[in-house]
């Protein structure tokens, strides 16, 4: 029996480590290990590939939408529209700078339903938090008119979107702020966590430079109370040795993805097709079961390691109960969280392995 993994991490370094160990050996013996020129560096090779002005590294993508939050005035007694289905740190980023948050239902492929944001706005709305989940983006020209149309701001949570499209136009040319995860999951990773924004507006990037680093001005200088939110020259340096190869691993997911989808034919397995506008990332491989535990256990039970990005949608989770939801009110979420699973699809899959993986989907029935 095979054993297949999900995730790729010990693999990436296998294959990268003849190339990272001089690279990480140089910002040792450099002694400059925070907001180094490799920040400065990695800050502006990401502004030339996403076609953005300015970008902050960070220490993580929570903290770029926080502090973007934080720089666009969203305080208490505010409220902030997202997606009913994310990583839990796209709420809990609008409830830790006291604003509420105020979830919206999806669509099929797990996106934001821009059909039904109006619905949400209120005198209290002041931003919409878009979620690209997967990597696939969101309809950010309907969303940009329902913004403008109210006066909201938008943030992009593009935490999983490094390298994806739409209309041919990457995160954050759609926004005030787009914010990225450096997460060692995320297609564009650090060897432990990172995250960047980036914007085009020059006053709204001093704010958040001032952030980052604890609201500093001058060398002993605060103008206000910030925080601790610098990525390390280590990280900085290891992410851009791998946004060189951001695209090359992206096409190569995207070509196992395609397999996928010629060769499994048990109709119970869905992978969400993707708009001819869309250049899909894929930072998460996320596909539909109605039989989704089952068929688990049965991958499991083979040797193939599967996940569940996210078995429970925002409203459901306890964190959320001061919020007021309840089962029912978020309809599709709730049944996608249902069926969602995640199979091996990373860039160092081998033939036969991609072989063996149609193989069993394909002969599983209950």
């Amino acid at each position: 029996m095979k054993n297949i993994s999900l995730i790729d991490l010990q693999l990436r370094y296998e294959d990268e480590r003849e190339e990272l160990l001089p690279i990480i050996d140089k910002v040792l013996l450099s002694g400059n290990l925070i907001l180094s020129d490799e920040n400065t560096k990695l800050e502006n090779e990401i502004n030339e590939y996403l076609g953005t002005k300015y970008c902050l590294t960070l220490n993580s993508g929570t903290d770029a939408l926080m502090i973007a939050l934080w720089a666009l005035g969203i305080k208490k007694g505010d409220e902030v529209i997202t997606s009913a289905i994310s990583f839990i740190a796209t709420a809990a980023a609008i409830a830790h700078v006291g604003a509420k948050p105020v979830f919206v239902d999806v669509k099929d492929d797990l996106n934001i339903d821009e059909s039904k944001i109006e619905e949400k706005i209120t005198p209290n709305t002041k931003a919409i938090i878009p979620v690209h989940w997967t990597g696939r983006m969101c309809d950010m020209q309907t969303i940009n008119q329902i913004a403008k149309k109210n006066n909201i701001k938008v943030i992009e949570d593009a935490a999983q979107a490094i390298g994806s499209k739409i209309d041919n136009i990457r995160p954050g040319k759609f926004s005030e702020v787009a914010t990225f995860s450096t997460h060692p999951l995320k297609i564009l990773n650090a060897v432990g966590d990172g995250g960047f924004l980036v914007t085009n507006n020059q006053e709204l990037y001093d704010k958040m430079k001032k952030y980052r680093n604890h609201g500093m001005i001058g060398r002993d200088q605060y103008e206000f109370f910030g925080v601790n939110s610098r990525m390390d020259s280590l990280n900085a340096a290891v992410i851009r040795y791998r946004l060189k190869k951001v695209d090359d691993v992206i096409l190569k997911r995207q070509s196992n993805i395609n397999f996928f989808r010629k060769k499994i034919i048990n109709k119970d397995f869905k992978i969400p097709d993707c708009e001819t506008n869309q250049h899909n990332s894929f930072t998460m491989f996320v596909c539909q079961s109605e039989t989704r535990d089952e068929l688990q256990k049965y991958l499991v039970e083979n040797g193939i390691q599967s996940l569940i990005y996210y078995g429970t949608p925002l409203h459901l989770h306890k964190a959320s109960k001061i919020l007021n939801y309840k089962i029912g009110d978020f309809k599709n979420a709730e049944k996608l969280c249902d069926k969602v699973i995640s199979i091996p699809f990373h860039q160092y899959l081998k033939e036969d392995e991609k072989e063996y993986i149609v193989g069993k989907i394909n002969e599983f029935k209950l």
